[in-house]
């Protein structure tokens, strides 16, 4: 299932790596290459050295032959442990003629610079030569010559370098480990929002994506999480929408097919006042589709001092047929109770639902009722129907075995009442009563004139 992310995973753990060892590379490139140059001439300084130290140890045992005409005796140069191997050490005379040693027959160059200066080196051929001078006083008797095969030279710098390379080898396999690593720190983090992506466009809105302590990823992942959430309440809402519709539209949708089965059962009758009926019906209609797409979107309608004229006249016009068609009668009291500041489409909404419940699952006359409850306005809405002990019809969705559940409506308009800083709760189970508090607002006293204080 995960296969196409997979291998999208794959190719960014590739440029991880990829990138980790190129960084790598460059590092040891731009700090080795300095340092193989560094390193080539420290050998040549010790060379060097190693001949000048060769050469002064000659010329202490030569200068006093030298001074009294006598051939001196040049021994082997024995390789000592650190010192180059190969050296040779060659005595000339002052005239360039080779004297003892072993070197060439005639001076060269450097016999010839070792004259006029303390110390004259460098390449000649395939040799690194140190010639200094020998002196008696003032005067020059001799020049020796030290030397050693450049090949010797080479294999030093050679070996320096071989390690060096190996060190950066082994540096760069380092730094693949490590990027190895990184990239499975990093991709798989990814696979699992992949997987999180996945699962949530299949229709898992509850899916989570687990946090891993880098900031970006968890970045990604949280606004996907916050994605999911939102998707799933939009869904939510839209399957609670539909619920809700259906059993809300129900109601008005039989008053007005009532009042047309009614208008052809009397063709006697005007039609212009059935046609006003139905456009009234039409309107109420039209107004419960605007309450519910209000709650579907999350939206309140302001608050305002609760019409209670208004509201029963409109519960009576949609009701009243409708009861009536049933046997069942309608009675409606207290317009004159305590105001209270509400949603008219919240509080028309509530009571639908409870007259809608009392229509379908109650039994008699069905009654309406406004009255003061404190710091309260109560409506009650009853009939003479019964609930069985023990059953909430807030939760359970069956208010009795022969009729079906009212649950969704009920829970709806508790959710509504709550909305709206009231409570809706089952007051008496027989006779079945509801009762809808609202926050009551109560008129500010008039203030008193100052002729009539007492």
């Amino acid at each position: 299932m995960i296969l196409p992310h997979f291998g999208h995973t794959l190719s960014v753990r590739r440029r991880i790596v990829t990138l980790t060892v190129l960084a790598a590379v460059l590092a040891i490139t731009l700090f080795g290459a300095p340092l193989a140059v560094a390193v080539a001439r420290f050998h040549e300084g010790n060379s060097t050295h190693d001949l000048e130290r060769v050469a002064d140890t000659v010329v202490l045992g030569v200068t006093g032959d030298l001074a009294n005409g006598r051939v001196p005796e040049v021994r082997p140069v024995k390789a000592e442990e650190g010192r180059i191997r190969g050296i040779r050490v060659a005595v000339y005379t002052p005239t360039g003629r080779l004297l003892a040693g072993n070197g060439p027959a005639s001076e060269d160059r450097f016999v010839r610079e070792a004259h006029y200066t303390d110390m004259a080196t460098g390449m000649r051929e395939d040799e690194v030569v140190l010639a200094v001078p020998v002196l008696s006083g003032p005067s020059l008797v001799g020049v020796v010559r030290a030397a050693h095969p450049r090949s010797e030279l080479d294999a030093k710098i050679r070996l320096t370098w071989l390690k060096m390379i190996a060190l950066g080898a082994i540096a760069i396999g380092a730094s693949w480990l490590i990027g190895r690593r990184i990239a499975t720190r990093l991709a798989r983090p990814l696979e699992d929002l992949a997987a999180t992506a996945e699962r949530l466009g299949e229709g898992d809105f509850t899916v989570r994506a687990s946090r891993t302590g880098v900031r970006e990823i968890d970045q990604v992942a949280e606004a996907l999480d916050v994605t999911s959430e939102r998707i799933g309440e939009t869904l939510e809402r839209e399957r609670t929408f539909s619920s809700d519709a259906s059993h809300q539209l129900r109601t008005p949708l039989t008053g007005l097919r009532l009042q047309l089965e009614a208008a052809l059962e009397s063709p006697d009758r005007d039609p212009y006042a059935t046609i006003r009926d139905g456009i009234a019906s039409a309107d109420r209609l039209e107004r419960t589709i605007d309450d519910l797409l209000a709650l579907a979107k999350q939206t309140r309608a302001p608050r305002a001092l609760l019409d209670l004229g208004k509201l029963f006249e409109e519960i009576r016009q949609t009701w009243h047929g409708l009861l009536a068609g049933r046997g069942r009668a309608l009675r409606i009291s207290g317009r004159d109770a305590l105001p209270a500041r509400a949603a008219d489409a919240a509080v028309r909404q509530v009571l639908a639902v409870l007259l809608d419940n009392a229509a379908t699952h109650g039994r008699g006359t069905v009654s309406v009722l406004a009255r003061d409850a404190g710091d309260a306005l109560a409506i009650d809405v009853s009939d003479e129907g019964a609930i069985e002990d023990g059953h909430d019809p807030f939760v359970t969705e069956e208010r009795s075995e022969d009729h079906e559940g009212n649950g969704i409506g009920l829970r709806l308009a508790r959710s509504l009442a709550e909305a709206e800083g009231g409570r809706l709760r089952l007051t008496s189970p027989a006779p079945t009563t509801f009762t809808l508090l609202l926050p009551a607002e109560r008129p500010a006293p008039k203030e008193e004139g100052p002729g009539l204080a007492s």
